[in-house]
């Protein structure tokens, strides 16, 4: 399984912005999708999940309400809709998958993407 995460960028505090992350291979539709993120001297966090059907989503408490995740297994694409962004959203985005369901404090996913970056000014 290969990700490819795109659509970071700039953003001001207050406004919107939506990754992308394109999935190839075995699993692309059989697999649950996530969003992690890193910022500059933190670990890792969970941000996101979704599953194999789009059913059943989840979200760290910094983004519920905020963010949105979704996905087009069509076009084997997960996306986060980022809305009413904060300074403390700045991070480098990671896209996820796994087979099994993963989510905040459980083992991390097994497949990665690289990162975008997403910035925030206040």
């Amino acid at each position: 399984v290969q990700l490819q995460a795109y659509g970071g960028g700039l953003v001001q505090a207050g406004g919107s912005l939506r990754l992308s992350c394109a999935v190839s291979g075995r699993t692309r539709s059989g697999s649950s999708m996530g969003w992690f993120r890193q910022a500059p001297g933190k670990e890792r966090s969970f941000v996101a999940v979704i599953t194999k059907s789009g059913d059943v989503t989840y979200y760290a408490d910094s983004v519920k309400g905020r963010f949105t995740i979704s996905r087009d297994n069509a076009k084997n694409t997960v996306y986060l809709q980022m809305n009413k962004v904060k300074p403390e959203d700045t991070a480098v985005y990671y896209c996820a998958a796994d087979t099994g369901f993963f989510y905040s404090g459980s083992a991390p996913p097994k497949y990665w993407g690289r990162g975008t970056q997403v910035t925030v000014s206040s």
